[in-house]
């Protein structure tokens, strides 16, 4: 690629809506353009990147048996009203009509379209286990995209989907996938990390985050000190800690009127409390239909109570709430209906314990003597001096009652679930693939069966394994830049060298021109800098763009019978005699 042939906008200054460092890079390296939000060009640069990325991804799913397929981007609404994503995906799910009035989803992904089409083809055990892989423009209806590539509306994505007739094929499979991804970002040149994760959305019984560090990411990665535990920050258990209800009131109950106070933190100005000595109390909906009983089955509520700086973690809470009690937590929504039964925004934990058809689950830091500050029950009004024993009674002992169970987030400085005296730290980061255990979700709803050796019915069991193609590139401009532009990772650099004439023109031009050809014809991906433009400027844009080597051909180097090698990440140049270039440029890819 000559670069006079090409469409390489680069640009001296920060756009002012770039906020992280990767939507700053790409845009001045002239990668890639945002057309409206949520929704980029990928240009000539940006494309090449791209590409590259996806081969590697290609490359790693045949090598494990997968085949790969195209499904359509345009899905019938009924598919996912059958498996209830419809519902799940809400808004975000991005629908319209045909002409004839029919509901069209723009695929987020591609389950329901996948198991429609295995179980038109696939009816016994002998086709199984089987792998599909499909790289495809995904379309997620986001309220607001940000971060670039981060956050949009409009993706590439590199799904693919696993089928079979028992959790050991499902198993085996998974680690297939699980092994092909660390190849994958580790040929990519990307430092990752791979965590516990929550299934989310997609459903399913197990599934890991590979994650990639960086300071603006949306996810948070819980590790231990020791380095034998990591999860995200919504899978992430802590170790043991001790709790006890005991100890004497600190004062007497003090009612304080609150109003216009919205969070927690101007609650806590105005009573003089710091957060940590408030109890932070949310009301969840149960999907038991009956009343509460002496039994403790199907309470309709639940009362959840974490210290006042820390945040409930639903699917934590789930799991606790099932456990001991049986019955399902719905996510929290602030309606009218709950409005009318509970004060919210001023519950107090003495409430679940009033209620006939409420529980109360406590996180163990939570449940602690000394002061605290809680909600009164009444609108607009706190309490200072909250005492559990004095406020709750004996019912805090009752296991059909009250549960005291790990419902937080996990935070820096908790102890490490593996009890072995380690501590959690926190760090921020992007997921870059996921793999998800699915079970039979998707087959139950859609009727995909297959029939074993004895005939019987049975429905497909599935796993589910993405990675986002444009990440890969946030995750390399993220982690591996400087002041002066992108250090990208030879694999997936644009061109892996720049050729760079002094001037073009004379024995310089044809000099260069040679070279650029010899490169090419080795099999190492060349442009050559062609433009009528100052040295300085041509080494910035070089610089900016990040190609992993630049071969500077002048006057005084040619007289020598040397090339000026220049790596990116290096400090200084090298002269290299022209006989030696092609081996010491691969030298230097490969540094």
């Amino acid at each position: 690629m000559r670069w006079t042939q090409s469409l390489i906008p680069t640009q001296k200054e920060t756009p002012s809506d770039a906020q992280i460092i990767s939507h700053q890079l790409m845009l001045r390296a002239g990668l890639i353009r945002q057309l409206t939000a949520g929704a980029y060009d990928f240009l000539p640069l940006g494309l090449r990147s791209l590409q590259k990325a996806m081969q590697i991804v290609r490359e790693e799913m045949n090598a494990i048996g997968a085949a790969e397929v195209l499904l359509p981007a345009l899905q019938p609404m009924e598919l996912w009203q059958k498996t209830g994503r419809d519902v799940g995906y809400g808004d975000n799910l991005l629908k319209l009509k045909d002409r004839h009035g029919r509901l069209i989803v723009l695929g987020p992904t591609h389950e329901e379209v996948v198991t429609e089409l295995v179980s038109a083809y696939v009816s016994s055990y002998k086709q199984l286990p089987l792998s599909v892989y499909q790289i495809q423009t995904k379309f997620r209806d986001e309220f607001r995209p940000r971060f670039g590539l981060l956050r949009v509306r409009e993706f590439l994505m590199k799904d693919a989907y696993s089928f079979h007739a028992n959790v050991e094929s499902l198993n085996e499979v998974y680690d297939k996938f699980y092994g092909a991804y660390e190849k994958i970002f580790t040929r990519c040149g990307i430092p990752f990390v791979v965590v516990e994760a929550e299934s989310g959305p997609i459903g399913g019984s197990a599934s890991h985050e590979f994650m990639a560090a960086c300071a603006a990411g949306e996810d948070t990665i819980v590790t231990s000190d020791k380095g034998n535990y990591a999860a995200n920050v919504e899978k992430a258990q802590t170790g043991a800690r001790p709790w006890t209800f005991g100890g004497e009131p600190k004062g007497e109950l003090d009612k304080v009127h609150t109003p216009n106070l919205p969070g927690i933190e101007d609650v806590g100005k105005f009573l003089k409390v710091k957060p940590k000595n408030m109890l932070k109390t949310l009301v969840f909906r149960t999907d038991a239909k009956g009343p509460a009983q002496s039994s403790g089955v199907n309470p309709a509520w639940v009362v959840a109570v974490v210290r006042g700086d820390h945040e409930v973690n639903e699917s934590k809470l789930k799991q606790a709430v099932a456990e001991q009690f049986h019955v399902g937590v719905q996510p929290l929504v602030d309606d009218p209906a709950v409005r009318e039964k509970w004060a919210i925004g001023f519950v107090g934990p003495d409430a679940a314990i009033k209620a006939a058809d409420a529980v109360l689950v406590v996180d163990p830091d939570a449940a602690q003597g000394g002061f605290w500050a809680s909600g009164a029950n009444e609108t607009d009004y706190h309490v200072k001096y909250f005492n559990w024993f004095r406020e709750c009674g004996d019912k805090l002992a009752d296991p059909k009652k009250t549960v005291v169970a790990d419902i937080r987030n996990a935070v820096a400085g908790d102890p490490s679930p593996k009890n072995d005296g380690g501590k959690l730290t926190a760090s921020k980061g992007i997921e870059i693939g996921h793999v998800f255990k699915l079970g039979t979700k998707y087959s139950d709803a859609l009727g995909a069966n297959y029939l074993d050796d004895a005939g019987q019915q049975h429905p497909l069991i599935m796993g589910c394994y993405g990675i986002g193609i444009g990440r890969i590139l946030i995750a390399a401009v993220e982690s591996m830049h400087d002041e002066k532009g992108i250090l990208w990772p030879a694999a997936i650099a644009p061109f892996s060298v720049v050729v760079t004439p002094i001037r073009y023109e004379g024995e310089i031009k044809a000099a260069a021109d040679k070279l650029y050809e010899q490169l090419n014809a080795a099999g190492i991906d060349t442009i050559l800098d062609d433009r009528d433009a100052r040295p300085g400027f041509k080494f910035a844009d070089a610089d900016l763009i990040g190609f992993p080597v630049r071969l500077t051909v002048g006057d005084r180097g040619l007289k020598e019978g040397k090339i000026e090698l220049k790596r990116r990440k290096a400090a200084e140049p090298e002269m290299v005699a022209v006989d030696n270039i092609i081996e010491r440029v691969r030298e230097a890819l490969r540094a």
